[in-house]
């Protein structure tokens, strides 16, 4: 087609005129005028791929200029940039500019996807720049999607529940209220339907008593006798109805946890051991000096951090819990990432205290307290998870007398602490009451001896026990 255009212009023919017949041939009725005055638009029609074919010659209809075949080259070189790009890119923006989109942003390395979890805010509602509209669960964390920019909150173009990558557009901000405003009419419109009754109706129940009254004379069957329902026998349970269950599907957080606690358990030779600690002297150095670590530090001073460093201590003459398996080697890792597990509402999060070799009890109590806060809030990073060359978990604050820790992969080990509990105790030969709590070491014996595993947690009960060994070393 294009190849008869190109001829019978070089015949001498108008262009116009040549173009206004042949599409005059390939769409019956259109007048020539108005073939000519489209000519451009229906040559690009009938090429798709772009206008490499048609470049030496184009009808062009622009604001500001006059109808006429010119070359494309020169009178795209005479427009605008501004002019071009505002009619190309029309169909492609929102009008004005007035509405934004707000996207799920990166999540980190390593989590290409997640959860629509909630909606902070509903459509109509005003939002600040930056500020959260919604969340997204994913497997180690929650992350907030925030709106771009001030502005109305139009609609969300995405339902809870939904698996969002980074850069999924998740609702649609408007910078003024005008694209919420055309709802209230409709509703006002909808509520004002819904009160009147329509006249339809009252004929219909009208007419349903008629028929109920012409069907009365007729004559009912009676009806079978119903037979008794079977009786069980008395081995056949009885199990509760169907309507006093609920069915909730699990957070990203509880799958994630429950695959890395049921891998750890099919991967390590795990074996566990127990010991008792006398929490007297810890208790009372807690006791004479707590005034004076606040007010000089700033936080309280807690048991964690004199666990921390116990547990340090027991690393770094016990460097095979610190190591891990990998493959048919051993890596050996000569620094001490203690990673804490933190029981939240949405599931366990383990932060990482990291070098805690290189702290004392005030950076430990206070990083710990600040890690913990930004668990419980759901604000803590990937980067404050990821890692770690042994855990503590403390189920005594829960009230847990005794329990057996499973190992956090990849780690080696993990100490379990529990609830402190007053009991009889024979010192120097007397019968005395003691404030003792029992700890376990769940180890992977395939790396761990049970001697290297006992010798550790020896090691925290004398730390414990007696602080000074800290500052002597010994």
């Amino acid at each position: 087609m294009l190849g008869a255009l190109r001829r019978k212009a070089a015949i001498g023919g108008s262009s116009a005129s040549v173009l206004g017949k042949s599409l005059q041939a390939i769409r019956p009725g259109i007048s020539a005028s108005r073939a000519s005055a489209n000519a451009g638009k229906e040559i690009l029609l009938l090429q798709p791929r772009g206008i490499d074919h048609i470049r030496n010659f184009s009808h062009l209809i622009l604001p500001g200029y006059s109808v006429g075949l010119t070359k494309t080259r020169d009178a795209i070189s005479s427009i605008p940039l501004e002019t071009i790009m505002q009619k190309s890119c029309r169909a492609f923006s929102s009008g004005d500019g007035d509405l934004v989109d707000a996207v799920v942003p990166f999540m980190g390395e390593s989590i290409s996807d997640g959860t629509l979890a909630t909606f902070l805010k509903k459509p109509g509602d005003s939002v600040a720049a930056d500020e959260p509209i919604a969340q997204i669960e994913t497997d180690k964390v929650t992350i907030d999607v925030v709106s771009p920019q001030a502005g109305v909150l139009q609609e969300y173009v995405a339902k809870e529940g939904d698996t969002v990558e980074p850069g999924t557009k998740i609702a649609i901000i408007s910078k003024s209220a005008e694209g919420v405003a055309p709802a209230a009419p409709a509703e006002r419109k909808s509520e004002k339907a819904a009160s009147e009754p329509s006249p339809p109706a009252e004929t219909v129940k009208e007419e349903k008593p008629k028929a109920k009254a012409e069907a009365s004379p007729a004559v009912e069957k009676p009806k079978p006798p119903s037979t008794p329902p079977p009786k069980r026998t008395a081995t056949e349970p009885v199990l509760p109805p169907k309507e006093r269950e609920r069915r909730v599907p699990m957070t990203r957080l509880r799958k994630r946890v429950a695959t890395r606690l049921k891998d750890s358990q099919n991967t390590f030779a795990m074996l566990t051991t127990f010991n008792e600690v006398d929490m007297t002297n810890l208790m009372k150095l807690r006791s004479d000096y707590k005034d004076a670590f606040v007010e000089k530090h700033g936080v309280k001073l807690g048991f964690m951090s004199g666990f921390v460093k116990a547990a340090v201590s027991a690393l770094q003459h016990q460097p095979i819990v610190n190591a891990v398996i990998d493959g048919d080697d051993i890596i050996y890792r000569d620094y001490i990432d203690i990673s804490i597990a933190v029981g939240t509402p949405k599931g366990l999060v383990v932060p990482v205290v990291r070098d805690a070799e290189k702290m004392n009890f005030a950076e430990i109590e206070k990083t710990i307290n600040g890690l913990a806060k930004k668990a419980t809030e759901g604000t803590i990073s990937i980067d404050e998870m990821a890692g770690g060359s042994f855990t503590i978990s403390n189920g005594g604050v829960y009230g847990s007398l005794l329990s057996t820790p499973i190992i956090n992969p990849p780690q080696s080990a993990i100490l379990g602490m529990h609830s402190i509990v007053s009991r009889p105790m024979v010192v120097g030969g007397n019968v005395v009451p003691r404030p003792m709590m029992y700890i376990a070491l769940t180890y992977d014996h395939r790396l761990i001896d049970g001697r290297e595993a006992v010798f550790f947690l020896r090691r925290i009960k004398d730390v414990v026990e007696d602080p000074r060994r800290l500052l002597l070393d010994v």
